[in-house]
């Protein structure tokens, strides 16, 4: 029976090809979209996954309630906080902190390179039991002179094979005998590094400080305990250990929900990369939706033409149940070689797909798992899109049909092909809305002023010979003698992106144990006046000025959070002891535009800096990256020389941003295809069935014009109706992204009125074609059988 329906739909698939095209086509499009996003999607969910025993290994956070009773979740948390849960809470079986990931230069014989990698406190290989491939990973870790690598590192420097008991050099200083290789840490993996060396072997002493996040710490529980005992017995260690108590809580995060929950809001995790994996889900969704619909539409519309096969079959026995079966067949073959089609166009896009989202996809069929979301999808689409038209044919009665020619469906399957139709285009209108809003917003942060001037501003990254304060200042003193180099700075952090935190700060009159979190960052020479950061009140750090070191600058938010109006003059205590405040700065965007302006404390430490920046002339950033070139390499040989635009950080920060926009651009664009796919092929059919009809109108002196306006007004109408049902289910979408955003537009009204336009004259186009062609026809040809 089986062999008897594919028979059957394949010939009925034969007879009518350019409806058959028309649906193949549209489905293919939308299953290649959903294939697409389903392996981004997996692969999102995927997550830390691979390593053992990860339902056990927590990432640790601690939650502070500040002044005013805001919790702030840190991300950082305490150099000693992971030894003391060590030693006091039982459920733990392991610790380890880590420091951030940092490029540094690894030399062997000619071979240097900058490699990524972190320092790790010995509990490392205890929580994350990653296989080595080469040697003891755990006891290379504790040896303070041994490394451990990657087999990507290993192959790269010691392509003989052997690479335990060869030494490497780091940053031009210490040289490290390997001690273990590690199997390369896959893609979907939170942590990525391709060295590791003992966390004392760098460790500050600003690391062992309970005031300042200075680590990242990670736990392993043991099996028989829970997450939540374990952060009940953690209650209270900030008040026992700590010189202060701000009711802090120490909070355990599933190491497999760390990619995907990042955003804390009031001490609890509310979203992240999440909300992107379900955005990118409900479109895959609308494009499949759409496109089957379209077999809907064709289908229904072209049941008149099948309605004497269903009343001959049932006349000869046939049940419902068979005669569904039949249908279901039809839209299961196509669904079937929609996904052939897809999985070549599937093949052709993964790798400008996976460069734009930054991923390694592949379309492994060796993998079962793809097998069955792959078959899933083919019944998925084909028993939705065949279950309308299959419910709807089969429950026809045989006696009404027979008994005459000019049987008609009736009303029903047309209004419901009008809905079919205005759901359609009301999804493709929503993500026109999406599509305008989104990069409206992503142009907003683009050219919105920070509150310093960022453009044209280059940096390096001060290492090796260039990690002594006297030969930076000297090649920053060589840079401003040049003509091309208008003003040059040293910073402990770009500032753009500062991240670290601390909560050292007091001022007289502060509330007793009240702590507060700023946002912090030291600087050298000229800072204030390279980044064209305006003061509003005092002055900026002198340059090379000692007394200078034990004084600060704040912004304009850490100055309402001590609620003085005018700080300049005013003593406070923070890292260097207590000094003055000599300079009151306008707020500027320490991050990204998600979070408010934080209070920001400046301090003048010129040796405690990371990146020189510097201001070329105007014009003349060509030859200022030559001179910095050449500078650069004078003072520092040993390092190969790089540089980047403070613009290119910037646009780092939006990376998730970047990303939703180029999808919903993509999906609104196949939405509209696949929209003008099935309208297109409706119009050709509705032109069809009313041949005769345009024919008498023509004879009785209709014009072309009102012949295309009678067949393209009910598309029409359809399509104001999407309009008017999108727009505030579009607003509200759009208004629950933005808010996201601590500065964002306003969705101006216009938006929905070009999004209309837009549909409306996509339709009209789409309808127009078919129409004019009807309406143009010789009357004679469609007459003459009369």
């Amino acid at each position: 029976m089986l062999r008897n329906y594919f028979t059957v739909a394949w010939r009925t698939l034969t007879k009518s090809p350019t409806y058959s095209l028309v649906n193949l086509i549209g489905l293919a499009l939308g299953m290649a979209c959903s294939l697409l996003i389903g392996l981004w999607i997996y692969d999102e969910l995927s997550y830390d996954r691979f390593l053992p025993h990860h339902e056990q290994i927590h990432f640790v956070r601690v939650n502070y309630n500040f002044r005013g009773g805001e919790t702030q979740t840190a991300f950082a948390t305490p150099g000693p906080l992971a030894d003391v849960i060590d030693r006091d809470i039982p459920s733990v079986a392991a610790t380890t902190i880590l420091s951030w990931p940092s490029e540094t230069l690894v030399r062997v014989g000619d071979k240097v390179a900058k490699e990524t990698g972190q320092y790790a406190s010995v509990g490392f290989f205890d929580v994350f039991e990653l296989p080595a491939v080469q040697g003891n990973a755990k006891t290379a870790l504790a040896n303070l002179n041994q490394i451990v690598i990657s087999q990507k590192m290993a192959a790269t420097y010691f392509p003989e094979g052997q690479a335990v008991g060869k030494t490497l050099q780091l940053d031009n200083k210490r040289v490290f005998v390997v001690g273990a290789v590690l199997e390369n840490l896959p893609a979907n993996s939170t942590l990525q590094f391709d060295w590791l060396v003992n966390f004392t072997v760098e460790e500050k002493e600003w690391q062992s400080a309970w005031t300042y996040n200075a680590v990242m710490t990670y736990l392993r529980l043991r099996p028989d305990a829970s997450p939540a005992q374990a952060e009940t017995a953690m209650k209270g260690l900030f008040r026992r250990y700590a010189t202060f108590d701000n009711k802090e809580r120490v909070i355990l995060q599933p190491i497999t929900q760390l990619h995907l929950w990042g955003d804390y809001k009031n001490g609890v995790a509310v979203g992240g990369q999440i909300e992107y994996v379900r955005l990118f889900g409900s479109m895959a969704l609308f494009i499949l939706l759409i496109a089957c619909i379209n077999f809907m539409n064709l289908s229904t519309a072209r049941s008149a033409m099948r309605t004497k096969e269903v009343g001959v079959r049932k006349v000869v026995g046939a049940g419902r149940l068979a005669l569904m079966g039949q249908f279901l067949s039809e839209s299961l073959l196509m669904s079937l070689l929609g996904a052939v089609v897809a999985l070549g166009l599937v093949w052709l896009l993964l790798p400008p797909f996976n460069a734009i989202f930054d991923k390694r996809l592949a379309l492994d069929l060796a993998d079962p798992a793809r097998w069955v979301g792959l078959l899933g999808l083919i019944l998925l689409t084909g028993l939705l899109s065949g279950s309308y038209p299959a419910l709807f044919l089969s429950g026809l009665r045989p006696v009404r049909i027979l008994k005459s020619a000019g049987w008609r469906a009736g009303t029903g399957p047309a209004q419901f092909r009008r809905a079919l139709v205005v759901f359609q285009f009301a999804l493709s209108v929503f993500l026109i809305v999406g599509m305008l809003t989104v990069g409206q917003q992503m142009h907003y942060l683009r050219t919105k002023h920070l509150g310093l001037d960022r453009d044209n501003v280059a940096y390096v990254t001060l290492e090796g010979a260039l990690n002594d304060y006297e030969k930076t200042e000297q090649l920053r003193q060589q840079l401003l003698q040049t003509t091309s180099v208008a003003m040059a700075t040293t910073t402990a952090q770009l500032p753009l992106n500062i991240r670290n935190t601390s909560t050292d700060l007091h001022w007289p009159g502060q509330p007793q144990k009240q702590l507060v979190s700023v946002a912090t960052m030291s600087v050298g020479n000229d800072f204030i006046k390279t980044m064209g950061i305006k003061l509003v009140a005092g002055r900026d750090f002198r340059t090379n000025s000692i007394a200078d070191t034990s004084c600060y600058l704040v912004n304009e938010a850490a100055a309402k959070l001590m609620g003085i109006k005018e700080p300049v003059g005013r003593e406070i205590t923070f890292w260097f002891g207590k000094g003055p405040i000599i300079g009151l700065m306008k707020d500027f965007h320490l991050g990204s535009m998600h979070q408010a302006i934080q209070p920001l404390v400046v301090t003048f430490m010129p040796p405690n800096t990371q990146y020189l920046l510097i201001r070329p002339r105007a014009g003349q950033t060509p030859q200022a990256l030559a001179d910095l070139e050449r500078l650069v390499k004078q003072a520092n040989p040993n390092y190969p020389f790089a540089y980047h635009f403070l613009d290119e950080a910037y646009e780092d920060l939006y990376q998730r941003e970047q990303q939703v926009s180029t999808l919903i651009n993509y999906a609104g664009a196949l939405a509209i295809l696949i929209s003008c796919l099935g309208l297109f092929g409706l119009a050709t059919f509705t032109a069809e069935q009313r041949t005769k009809e345009i024919g008498v109108r023509k004879v009785l002196g209709a014009s072309v014009a009102s012949i295309v306006a009678l067949l393209g007004g009910d598309f029409l109408r359809l399509v104001l109706v999407a309009i008017l049902i999108a727009s505030p289910l579009a607003w509200w979408a759009m208004h629950y992204w933005l808010a996201d955003f601590a500065y964002k537009i306003t969705i101006e009204w216009w938006v929905f009125a070009l999004a209309g336009v837009l549909a409306v004259g996509i339709a009209l186009l789409t309808v127009s074609f078919q129409s004019i062609r009807a309406a143009v026809a010789n009357p004679v040809k469609s007459l003459r059988t009369e």
